[in-house]
């Protein structure tokens, strides 16, 4: 039943918010398209519920810059002085709203991860595709970005078995929180951790 609720209130939420920013988001999209000389929205394509894939929208924050051998440079080298203020402000998450409206996304449930993840999650994990995924979630207001995947997972397995209205409301506050005070806020993921699937590389799946 509470699916249903979280629907209305994700649709009328996200409706509310983009009237609201739309001066900010506005605003925003002209100073980066002017800063990067390109669109100022980056999307990429993520598994959203029940592994459908969808496109993800958010500000970009890095440039393309490319080494001696055409591969792009780190996330670190490639962050300008604004994306860093965009991403430390979680600006860039902003036009997820528009995946909340159209009902990709949810405003709190696990964080859409990379497709190439897919093969790499264990059994008990996939949990996590049995709802719509988050803006944020509760991975996010418990040491951010500095927790390994497993703990993160733990989290995400957590939220959908405890899924309700009390623990979205306490996520969405503490989410406040820690964008106003800009704390644990990722630049750069790959300095500190593995991607999924370079850490799992030797994992195999049960059928």
């Amino acid at each position: 039943m509470y699916l249903y609720i979280k629907r209305f209130f994700d649709f009328i939420l996200s409706l509310i918010g983009l009237l609201i920013l739309a001066p900010i988001l506005l605003i925003v999209a002209i100073i980066l398209a002017i800063d990067f000389k390109d669109t100022p929205f980056f999307t990429q394509s993520r598994p959203g519920k029940n592994e459908k894939i969808f496109k993800v929208l958010k500000f970009k924050t890095m440039n393309n810059k490319k080494d001696e051998n055409g591969e792009l440079l780190s996330d670190t080298e490639r962050l300008t002085p604004l994306g860093i203020f965009i991403r430390k402000t979680s600006i860039d998450e902003l036009p997820q709203l528009f995946n909340v409206f159209i009902g990709d996304m949810s405003l709190i449930g696990p964080r859409p991860l990379l497709v190439k993840y897919l093969p790499f999650y264990k059994p008990e994990e996939r949990i996590r595709f049995s709802v719509r995924p988050g803006i944020t979630g509760l991975a996010q207001i418990t040491g951010r970005n500095y927790m390994s995947w497993d703990e993160k997972f733990q989290k995400d397995i957590y939220y959908v078995k405890n899924m309700g209205l009390k623990q979205d409301v306490q996520i969405f506050y503490k989410t406040l929180i820690k964008i106003f005070k800009t704390s644990d806020v990722e630049l750069d993921q790959s300095s500190y951790m593995a991607d999924l699937d370079i850490e799992r590389k030797n994992y195999k799946p049960t059928s």
